[in-house]
């Protein structure tokens, strides 16, 4: 019998949260091949979700409870449920309900088709419109800086394998990228169709900023291609200014009266001066982030863990 381990990041999640893991239960009841766990991570959430997740485990010893000091974010309290997961197979998937637990065995049947991960491929996102918007820019960011397969499809519910949990636990450091992590560990992905439900109460924990936050986690966690775009935006743009020069030259020879336009003036120096401010600002993420790993900021602050006794 295999141990399935379900890592939930719970953030806000206080009347939604019992009836994901049942639902999860009630799947895993008709599959008597597998067993499972279930790692709860309350992100420090602001209402009486750990309340709620310390009453599930004090009731099911196969529950988990991992209560963390701050908000650290989904992507570090996914790496703290999985430090805790010790099955054969880990299942991430979010607290809302939007991700259908009664599905799971879609990823597992196509896991066992000899996939490291698989993902959930929704046909339609029950998702607000701006969000389905950044979705998309992520997925767009993670071909260009990751190498993602254009094919492929990443969501927030996916299954893995146990020696791609080992690997992603490597990485220690401060602003940790699931996406990028199972990247660059394979690239034997697959997904399996599953239906998106609507959302049953509340709103997305992720705001425009948090996610321009995780789109920079990607950006520079994982990849040297921004600093190699500044570099070439930078080269461009000192072309563009050497060619403005040549040309200034010939209107000089050609006509002496034509003055030189203040106008045109500005409008290179804001041009050169923006490419240098982007590349300056581009350096200074990578440096602060090196720094911030230098002085070992840690990932997460486990608080407390909760599990039955006996």
């Amino acid at each position: 019998m295999r141990l399935v381990s379900f890592v939930i990041p719970c953030y806000r999640s206080a009347n939604t949260i019992t009836g994901v893991v049942d639902e999860l239960k009630a799947a895993m009841a008709e599959m008597p091949e597998y067993d499972s766990e279930y790692i709860l991570v309350n992100d420090c959430s602001p209402d009486n979700t750990f309340e709620v997740l310390r009453d599930l485990a004090e009731k099911d010893g196969k529950i988990t409870v991992v209560d963390l000091a701050k908000n650290f974010g989904q992507h570090a309290a996914l790496m703290a449920g999985l430090r805790h997961a010790v099955g054969e197979i880990a299942v991430c998937l979010d607290d809302d309900g939007q991700t259908p637990g009664s599905e799971v065995g879609k990823l597992l049947k196509k896991l066992d088709e000899g996939y490291d991960v698989v993902y959930a491929e929704y046909a339609h996102k029950q998702h607000a419109a701006w969000r389905n918007i950044g979705t998309a820019l992520n997925n767009r960011m993670t071909e260009i800086m990751l190498g993602k397969p254009k094919e492929l499809t990443i969501t927030s519910y996916f299954a893995m394998r146990r020696f791609i949990v080992d690997e992603m636990l490597i990485y220690k450091n401060c602003y940790p990228y699931v996406e990028g992590l199972i990247l660059r560990s394979t690239r034997n992905i697959g997904t399996v169709p599953i239906t998106h439900r609507a959302r049953e109460e509340g709103e997305s924990g992720y705001t425009l900023v948090k996610l321009f936050s995780l789109w920079m986690n990607g950006f520079t966690s994982f990849s040297v291609k921004p600093l190699r775009i500044a570099t070439w935006c930078g080269a461009v743009a000192a072309m563009l200014g050497f060619i403005y020069f040549i040309v200034i030259i010939v209107k000089h020879f050609v006509d002496s009266s034509i003055p030189e336009g203040w106008a045109s003036t500005m409008a290179l120096m804001l041009l050169l001066g923006g490419v240098i401010l982007l590349v300056l600002g581009m350096i200074g993420e990578y440096i602060g982030r090196v720094y911030m790993c230098i002085n070992a900021s840690p990932q997460y602050v486990e608080r407390q863990i909760i599990r039955k006794r006996g």
